[in-house]
């Protein structure tokens, strides 16, 4: 007979005999009863003790690697801070992204003579990404993008930045269209997140404006392995172009080789193609204007201009590129060939190119991305936090030489000159603070040769974060 039993049948016994006792109450004492009474309150004490032993001989028995639960429906994760629901397969995803880069600076501007234009610049803040959207996965193999900009050049205005769909289902390539960047030179295929200075080069900018870039309509393929890199897409107009005029169309290629790619370092080179078909706009006018600003935004104005190009067929943009890692140095340069061909008027020729170099002194690298073939950004390995129990983040220093040409025979866009600084200290792998020193020069001319130049230094700092 179990010890359970025994309490149980005792305490039943105690009971009628407690029954007894008040019938015949009388006849027995005070010091009787309350002798009964303590011991079933005894009794009770050791009923209550069995149960519990035998509630954890139970439990400590139970095998949960026997039983059968039935998965969530869905995965919540934060990886990178950036909140993602997805179903528990993981073929359906959702995630919210966005960045905001925060841009204050000002400018020591000098221009060479009144016929200078701009005679100034103007100091104050911009912000150049205010980002907010969705990414995603859906049935495993599609992936999709619908983000909107509330920042640019000039901030304010909100557009559509991304609403693209990517096939990702044969191995190693994909099938996309809509609005994206495309990923054409070295530099735009760096997610302005990593980009190493606030601003890209303005010959690459320059190269881009004419049929790639952000926010542009187009569609193409890319294919990747950890060696090589290579993608073709056909472009349109950038959103909020007015669908009333002729559509500008385009064609990019960019191939990219990758010899070196090893946990010391890493070498690239490869070269791209941008060929603007038609300039779009309206019936019979083929215009093209080629311009850009200093290479920073606060102060939206450009300082090169070309002025409208009339009477284009076509440009062809030729260009190289290459870029090395070895442990914590990285560098990586572009040159750019700009040929305008045009109707009944002589053709034209351009040139640019930039060359840029960096150091992480605390110890990180810049990694060789298979994926964009480009170098990739800056992971702390000691993320900084105020109450000083973290460490330092990530420190880098670099230094960028920028070059383009925008004259030829009776165009005088200008030339200009530019060598950047930088400093980057990334807090955490989702924030980071820059601060580029602009030194340059602006050289132009007019018909009549009076000069309209200008020389400038920019002081500018940005605070970023993304996730």
């Amino acid at each position: 007979m179990s010890a359970k039993t025994k309490f149980i049948l005792g305490a039943i016994g105690l009971a009628g005999a407690l029954g007894t006792t008040q019938a015949h109450a009388q006849s027995a004492t005070t010091e009787q009863v309350e002798s009964l009474q303590k011991q079933i309150r005894a009794l009770e004490k050791k009923l209550d003790s069995v149960q519990q032993k035998t509630f954890l001989n139970a439990s400590a028995g139970y095998m949960p690697t026997k039983a059968k639960f039935a998965p969530p429906d869905v995965l919540v994760s934060m990886k990178g801070n950036r909140p993602t629901i997805c179903t528990a397969d993981g073929y359906n995803c959702v995630g919210i992204t966005g960045r905001l880069h925060l841009d204050v600076g000002g400018y020591s501007y000098k221009p060479n003579s009144a016929a200078t234009a701009p005679q100034d610049l103007q100091n104050g803040v911009n912000a150049r990404r205010a980002r907010i959207g969705l990414t995603g996965v859906f049935a495993r193999d599609w992936e999709y993008a619908l983000i909107v900009d509330g920042g640019g050049s000039q901030d304010g205005t909100v557009t559509l930045n991304n609403a693209y769909v990517s096939y990702k289902g044969f191995k190693g390539m994909r099938i996309e269209g809509g609005y994206m960047d495309v990923p054409y030179t070295l530099d735009e295929a760096t997610s302005s997140n990593n980009i190493t200075f606030m601003e890209r080069a303005s010959s690459q900018v320059l190269a881009t404006d004419l049929g790639a870039g952000d926010n542009r309509a187009a569609v193409g393929i890319r294919a990747n392995d950890n060696w090589w890199w290579a993608g073709a897409y056909l472009t349109g107009p950038t959103t909020g172009y007015d669908h009333s005029l002729r559509v500008p169309y385009a064609a990019t290629g960019r191939l990219v080789f990758a010899p070196i790619n090893t946990d010391a370092g890493a070498f690239l080179f490869g070269g791209d193609v941008l060929y603007l078909a038609d300039t779009g706009g309206a019936p019979n006018i083929n215009d093209i204007r080629m311009r850009e600003r200093i290479e920073v935004r606060i102060d939206p104005t450009r300082v090169l201009d070309t002025g409208a190009l009339s009477n284009v067929n076509n440009a062809l943009v030729l260009s190289a590129e290459a870029a090395a890692t070895v442990g914590s140095f990285h560098a990586q340069g572009e040159y750019f060939d700009y040929s305008i061909s045009r109707f009944a008027l002589p053709d034209l020729h351009f040139k640019g190119g930039y060359a840029q170099a960096g150091y992480i002194l605390t110890g990180e690298r810049r990694k060789y991305s298979a994926s964009s073939g480009s170098l990739g950004g800056v992971k702390p390995a000691n993320p900084f936090f105020w109450d000083m129990t973290g460490g330092t983040g990530a420190w880098e220093i670099a230094a960028r030489y920028s070059y383009v040409d925008l004259n030829d025979k009776t165009i005088f866009g200008g030339t200009q000159e530019n060598i950047t600084v930088g400093l980057n200290w990334y807090l955490n792998e989702n924030m980071r603070m820059m601060f580029n020193w602009i030194h340059g020069t602006v050289q132009k001319t007019n018909l009549a040769g009076a000069d309209r130049g200008a020389k400038y230094d920019a002081f500018a700092m940005r605070t970023q974060f993304a996730f």
